[in-house]
C-alpha cells in the first residue's frame, strides 16, 4: 500500500513538473525556413487571362510562398517575429493559329470574313502567364503553454503584400542584339524617326510598336495584408523544434490601384487575395 501512495505521488509530482513551464523557456527566440500554403479563393487577374486561351486551373493551388520566419520573446508570454516569402506559379500555352482577311479593320474575327488558312510557318506563338506573391510581415502572438515542450499561441501577420501578373507572348526567339533595338524606329541624338508609308503619312495619330518577337505586360499591384492564425510550437531537441500555423489570409486591392508596367490603371477593379492558410516552420532556437 506505501509502495502504491509513493507511485501516485510520483506520478503526480511527475505530471505536475510537465504542466508548469519554467519561466526561463520564454527567453530566447528562433529562425528558420517556413513555406507557406495558400488556397487562395481566386488567382487576382486570371479571369482575364481566358482572352489569351490559357488554361488557369493549371496555377499551382494551393499556391506555395517559399519564405523565411523569426520569432522572440518579449515580456511575459508575449512574442514578436516576421516573416518574408515570395512564390510563383506559371501557365503556357502554345495555340494553333489562324490568318484571316480582317476587312473592318477590328482584329476580330466576323461572320463574315471568311477568307482564312492555316499559319504553318517555323515559329508559333507562345504565350506564358505567371503569377508571383510576395509578402513581408511582422508577427504578434500570445503564447499558451501546454507541456514543457509545447505550445499553442495564437496571433496575427500584419504587413505588405504584393501580387505580380506578368503576360508574355512571344513568337520565335529573340537575339541579343534585337532585344536593345527601339520598337518603334531609329534615335539620333533627342530625335524618334518613326517611319510610315505614303498612305499614313497624314494620318498617324499614335505610334505602333515595329514587329518584335515577344510583347511583356506587367501588372502589380501592392496591399496591406493581415493574417490571423492559430500556431502549435514543439521543441523536439534541446536546440530544434518544429512550429506549424493554420489561418486564414485577407488582402484586398483597391480599385485603381493595379499598375501596368509601373502606371496605375484607372479603372482597375477591386480585388481580393483571400484563402486559408498553412505554414510549417522547422527552426533553430528555444
Amino acid at each position: 500500500m506505501k509502495k502504491l501512495i509513493l507511485l501516485i505521488i510520483l506520478v503526480i509530482s511527475k505530471m505536475s513538473a510537465q504542466f508548469n513551464y519554467p519561466a526561463e523557456d520564454f527567453l530566447g527566440g528562433g529562425i528558420g525556413y517556413s513555406p507557406m500554403y495558400i488556397k487562395l479563393n481566386a488567382i487576382p487577374g486570371a479571369s482575364s487571362l481566358n482572352n489569351f486561351g490559357l488554361d488557369t486551373t493549371k496555377f499551382d493551388d494551393p499556391f506555395v510562398i517559399h519564405g523565411g520566419e523569426g520569432f522572440a520573446h518579449i515580456t511575459g508570454r508575449w512574442r514578436l517575429g516576421g516573416y518574408a516569402g515570395m512564390g510563383s506559379s506559371t501557365v503556357s500555352s502554345v495555340p494553333t493559329a489562324v490568318i484571316f482577311v480582317d476587312e473592318d479593320g477590328d482584329n476580330k474575327k466576323g461572320p463574315g470574313e471568311n477568307t482564312q488558312k492555316e499559319y504553318d510557318g517555323y515559329y508559333g506563338m507562345s504565350i506564358r502567364a505567371k503569377f508571383s506573391f510576395m509578402l513581408g510581415a511582422a508577427s504578434v502572438e500570445y503564447v499558451m503553454p501546454i507541456l514543457q515542450d509545447l505550445e499553442l499561441s495564437t496571433g496575427a501577420l500584419l504587413g505588405l503584400g504584393r501580387v505580380n501578373m506578368g503576360i508574355e507572348q512571344k513568337s520565335g526567339s529573340s537575339t541579343w542584339k534585337k532585344v536593345f533595338e527601339n520598337a518603334y524606329g531609329e534615335m539620333k541624338g533627342d530625335t524618334l524617326f518613326y517611319g510610315v508609308s505614303e498612305s499614313e503619312y497624314d494620318n498617324t495619330n499614335t505610334f505602333s510598336p515595329l514587329e518584335i518577337p515577344s510583347f511583356l505586360r506587367d501588372v502589380s499591384a501592392t496591399f496591406f495584408n493581415f493574417q490571423p492564425y492559430l500556431a502549435i510550437k514543439w521543441q523536439f531537441l534541446e536546440r530544434l523544434g518544429l512550429r506549424i500555423s493554420l489561418g486564414f489570409n485577407k488582402g484586398t486591392i483597391n480599385a485603381g490601384n493595379w499598375k501596368l508596367n509601373g502606371r496605375f490603371i484607372e479603372d482597375s477593379p477591386t480585388t481580393s487575395v483571400s484563402g486559408v492558410s498553412f505554414r510549417t516552420m522547422l527552426y533553430l532556437g528555444l
